[in-house]
This record gives structure tokens, C-alpha cells and sequence, in this order.
């Protein structure tokens, strides 16, 4: 059994295998998971030594592991490498300097994602400032949705549509390359008999 245990949250099987292969030989193993939702469960099942997280998941989104991560004391002790291949989206939610976890910009290199891990090891055991917990604001009274609050709601349905569409779009673009491929001995036939 190895004693230490690395957990890569990508909805990418490529890249979890990737960085599984990447990773030198040692006493560790490597757990997987697909998603966000299914992430953080591992993470509490599991409670590896270093998290990868890509920042684009599924059910639960990337950032939204990271704010559980962030949030909790236990878990925010263990080193977190961010991925992604959007820089600017990560940089959206949440601004340089990354002083308590890694980022590495997909695709990358075995000497990338190691110095990346280095470097999530030494920015874990960096001391946190104490965070102060407010007091709990009082419950508001049912009023209609501001419009600030009818906005957010509006965006989210985008978000989950546009989210559905690209899946929809991956799973057509998956379909289209046989196709070509057929096309092109058709054209391929064609221009034979034609000789």
C-alpha cells in the first residue's frame, strides 16, 4: 500500500493518465476522479497528500473545489496544483500572486508539473492570516429577486446551457473525423474510376 496518495480531478481521462505516466515511479498512488462532485467526496474518503484540480469540471466546477479547499483548515494544509488550459479564466475568480497553491498551464511537460508540485509543497506550509468569522448576517425578508440576483440566476442558466451545448458540440466534433475519413475515400474512389 503506498503512503502517499495523489488525487487528479480532470473530466479529462487523457490528462489523468497523462499525469499519472508523468509522475516519477515512488510510493505513492495515484487516485482519479471526473468531476467536481465526485472530487471532493475522494478528498474527505480519501484525504491525499497533494490535490491536481483541473479548473473546468463537470457538476461541481473547479473553483468551486477550490473554495471548499480554501475554506476548510484541514484541507487547505494539503498542497493544491491548479491546471487549466485558460489561463485568463482562473485569473477571473481568482488574482496573482498564488500564494497558497500552484497553477500550470495546460498542455505541460513532466519537468512543468514537477516543479509545479515542488512548488504547491512549499506554498502549503506557507502560515495563513487568521480568518475572523463575522457574525451571521440576519435572515433578509422574502422580497422578489433584485436584479442583481435575477442577473446571477440568469447567467447561471447560460452557464449550465452553454455547458450542455459543448458537450453536445464534443460529441458531434467525435463523429465528424470518421466522416471525413470516409469522405476522402469516397473522393479518393471517385477520382480512380474517373482516370
Amino acid at each position: 500500500m503506498a503512503n502517499h496518495k495523489i488525487l487528479v480531478i480532470d473530466d479529462s481521462r487523457v490528462i489523468r493518465a497523462r499525469v499519472r505516466d508523468m509522475l516519477p515511479a515512488g510510493n505513492f498512488e495515484v487516485l482519479e476522479a471526473k468531476d467536481g462532485e465526485e472530487g471532493l467526496n475522494m478528498i474527505r474518503q480519501e484525504h491525499p497528500n497533494l490535490i491536481m484540480l483541473d479548473f473546468l469540471l463537470p457538476k461541481v466546477s473547479g473553483f468551486e473545489v477550490f473554495q471548499q479547499i480554501q475554506g476548510n483548515g484541514d484541507l487547505q494544509k494539503i498542497p493544491l496544483v491548479v491546471m487549466s488550459g485558460r489561463e485568463e479564466e482562473v485569473l477571473e475568480k481568482i488574482p496573482k500572486p498564488f500564494d497558497y497553491f500552484e497553477f500550470i498551464k495546460k498542455p505541460f511537460e513532466q519537468k512543468e508539473l514537477i516543479g509545479a508540485i515542488k512548488s504547491a509543497m512549499k506554498k502549503a506550509t506557507k502560515p495563513r492570516p487568521a480568518v475572523t468569522v463575522a457574525p451571521p448576517e440576519p435572515e433578509p425578508s422574502p422580497a422578489p429577486v433584485g436584479r442583481v440576483g435575477g442577473e446571477v440566476e440568469e447567467l447561471n442558466k447560460k452557464i449550465a446551457t452553454l455547458q450542455a451545448d459543448m458537450e453536445v458540440l464534443k460529441k458531434q466534433l467525435a463523429q465528424i473525423e470518421p466522416l471525413k475519413k470516409q469522405l476522402n475515400q469516397i473522393v479518393t474512389f471517385i477520382k480512380q474510376k474517373l482516370k
